[in-house]
């Protein structure tokens, strides 16, 4: 070992301007790769997971277990490279989460379970989900809507049909989740003494409504050397258009919806509420990346999104107000390191010199702190690997040195 390294020493003095150039491009990749490496709030050590989230409204938790739990379950028993699966099954909803092997790809074990969910028989109108691929270090900005004239139920239409859409366009954002508001839906309130009264059962005023809100395609008819095509056009535009619609004839005339029921707008049954400072009840949204994306780069073209949607696609009276930001726990952090890093540099070099009593002992020993830390960063870029704020706190300068300390003293 001792004449290997004798020989490295002797080939570098030999060879100054070889090791200078080599120098200088260690030095120029590191400082490329430590621009683009992302640099994460927290290490995400997890494995490759897939959840599958199924909602089935209504149903208890046995049922949900018995017809959509087991099924999967069984199903995922196939996947290839898993460690485990855990399901949890509550009222109307069943999530199960896949665990895979280190190092397995998420693309190669997203594509296996959206497979082997294609066998799997559901009841009707049960429709499982993958969700997007996030890790739980993913959550980077939280953000509320606030307007002085418009209610809850208002803003959570706008979250649900506007700003999320927006949102999910961007580059590296993988999911945007909203809390609170009223969910807006539109209820009919049947009448029984009107049922009895025209002899219908609620079921077929649900199988009516449930029939009517489609387009339906025709043929082409020529006619004067012209194709005229054929559509029937049947999806409700406004709320009055519910009422209209034919549950059965009475005799001559047609028994309509708004003849037994009223239609009017309402909401869903809430099982929670959000809240935030004074104010009892507020819409908020969670925008989650997708995993191994560059937080920095992602929080940038989300703050971008949300100024544009707040200048040109609200309403004036409505806004989006910051209420988390990953940025500034990012800045934080940076900041302390980047303060630890240059008092930790200047310490052990006085620290040096003074044992040394040499200054070219002391800068060749003191060079050795940034040149490693650049291959660090050039390593992590090779590999496809983030950093992170903790392992950065934890840099030991002491370890880093020793071996120099120990060779310019031999």
């Amino acid at each position: 070992m001792n004449k290997f390294i004798r020989n490295i020493v002797a080939f570098s003095l030999k060879n100054k301007f070889f090791t200078f150039f080599m120098t200088a491009v260690l030095v120029i990749s590191g400082i490329f790769s430590f621009i683009h490496t992302p640099i994460e709030a927290f290490p995400d050590v997890t494995n490759t997971q897939i959840i599958i989230v199924t909602q089935w409204p209504g149903r208890s938790a046995e049922e949900v277990e018995r017809f959509v739990t087991r099924p999967t379950e069984v199903a995922m028993n196939s996947v290839q490279k898993k460690t485990n699966v855990r399901s949890i099954t509550m009222f109307g909803l069943s999530v199960m989460k896949i665990i895979f092997e280190d190092g397995v790809e998420d693309f190669f074990a997203r594509q296996q379970v959206n497979n082997l969910l294609q066998n799997v028989s559901f009841p009707e109108g049960v429709d499982p989900e993958v969700q997007p691929p996030y890790g739980p270090t993913g959550e980077i900005f939280r953000y509320t809507l606030h307007s002085p004239q418009r209610t809850s139920r208002e803003l959570l239409t706008m979250q649900n049909w506007t700003i999320d859409r927006q949102l999910r366009a961007v580059p590296g954002v993988a999911d945007v989740v909203a809390f609170g508001g009223e969910e807006k839906i539109y209820e009919i309130q049947v009448n029984p003494t009107l049922l009895q009264k025209y002899n219908i059962t609620p079921l077929e005023v649900f199988n009516a409504v449930s029939k009517s809100n489609l387009n339906v395609g025709g043929d082409v008819i020529e006619k004067n050397n012209q194709a005229y095509v054929v559509r029937g056009i049947g999806l409700l535009d406004k709320i009055s258009d519910i009422g209209d619609i034919i549950i059965d004839q009475n005799g001559d005339a047609p028994v309509l919806v708004k003849h037994v029921a009223d239609v009017k707008e309402s909401a869903l049954p809430r099982v929670g509420q959000t809240g935030l400072n004074n104010e009892d009840d507020v819409v908020e949204g969670i925008v989650v990346m997708r995993k191994d994306e560059n937080p920095s780069e992602v929080l940038a073209r989300v703050k971008e999104k949300i100024e544009e949607i707040n200048q040109n696609i609200l309403p004036s009276d409505v806004k989006m107000e910051t209420f988390y930001d990953r940025d500034n726990l990012m800045a934080y952090c940076t900041d302390t390191i980047s303060h630890n890093v240059i008092e930790g540099i200047i310490l052990v070099t006085a620290i040096v010199f003074i044992f040394m009593a040499d200054w070219r002992t002391t800068v060749i020993v003191s060079i050795i702190i940034p040149l490693s830390l650049l291959f660090a960063f050039l390593c992590l870029r090779m590999k496809g690997m983030t950093a992170n704020l903790i392992s950065l706190g934890a840099i030991d300068f002491g370890i880093i040195i020793d071996g120099a300390v120990v060779m310019v003293e031999g």
